[in-house]
């Protein structure tokens, strides 16, 4: 279930952003008391993603939408079948169509190519993570999306977690630093936040266990025949996660190392979008 809140938020700011200081094209034509029905048409085969996403669009314009939904978040589509059927002033119906279908379109992208992932991993005890690869002021949705695909939501931003990369480790100056200034950090500030490192090679993980007080260790390119040696220094303590370079032909190859989770941006920023439309019902 996605925040409302934020939901709202991002639904606000979108539609300032479309319709600006008035859908000209609706007010010129268009009695405002007209009122109208439209049906989204499902026009590519797939999995459909942002059914609440569009009522809750429809309702931040109009509270009165009656919306009907034929399918949920999740169901996988065919061409020809219809989502939903929503009956509300042609106003809100013409101002509302395109963020709807523009949200929907992408989140059922996303949802489809997150599904192809999980299913490689049907059996395993590897589990799929989305990334902060998404597109500014629309990761809500990305993510919510992956999530509806079968996917687990990794943080949501810098603030939820904390993620030591090759970065953070290079400039605090090696992984040990970095680690015990975190650790330090988060104690003085009673901050309850789970610490991720990153790490590039056998060595680097020895350093992690050594230093310790974290939760999860990133394998970082480390290709498939690379992770058991890895999984036998760590032996259990710390979670796991795989990332870089993981593509639908080689995931089930990780998932074969035992690693807990594979990370994959590719899920959001190589995702295309699936053809749907809203059309009025005469």
């Amino acid at each position: 279930m996605i925040q409302t809140t934020a939901l709202a938020d991002l639904i606000r700011n979108a539609l300032a952003e479309d319709i600006g200081n008035g859908d000209h094209s609706t007010l010129a034509c268009i009695p405002p008391t007209a009122k109208g029905k439209a049906k989204l048409k499902i026009k590519e085969q797939g999995l459909l993603a942002g059914m609440e996403v569009a009522e809750a669009i429809f309702r931040q314009l109009d509270m009165f939408t009656v919306f009907t939904p034929f399918k949920k978040d999740g169901d996988p589509m065919q061409p020809g079948e219809t989502a939903f059927e929503v009956e509300a002033a042609v106003h809100t119906l013409l101002m509302a169509e395109r963020l709807v279908l523009n949200c929907m379109q992408r989140m059922s992208g996303i949802a489809t190519l997150t599904r192809q992932y999980v299913n490689k991993l049907q059996g395993y005890h590897t589990r799929l993570l989305d990334t902060r690869k998404t597109t500014p002021n629309f990761r809500l949705l990305e993510k919510e999306a992956v999530r509806i695909g079968g996917g687990v939501n990794h943080r949501m931003g810098l603030y939820d977690m904390v993620m030591l990369k090759d970065n953070h480790i290079d400039f605090a100056g090696g992984i040990t630093a970095a680690v015990n200034k975190t650790i330090a950090y988060l104690q003085a500030r009673k901050l309850d936040l789970q610490i991720e490192v990153e790490t590039r090679s056998l060595d680097d993980v020895r350093e992690v266990l050594a230093v310790g007080g974290i939760h999860r260790i990133m394998l970082d390119n480390f290709r498939p025949e690379q992770i058991p040696p890895a999984l036998d220094l760590i032996q259990g303590r710390y979670e796991t996660e795989a990332s870089g370079g993981i593509t639908l032909d080689n995931v089930e190859a990780y998932a074969k190392t035992g690693v807990d989770f594979v990370s994959i941006g590719a899920v959001i920023h190589h995702a295309v979008s699936l053809d749907l439309s809203l059309k009025a019902v005469e």
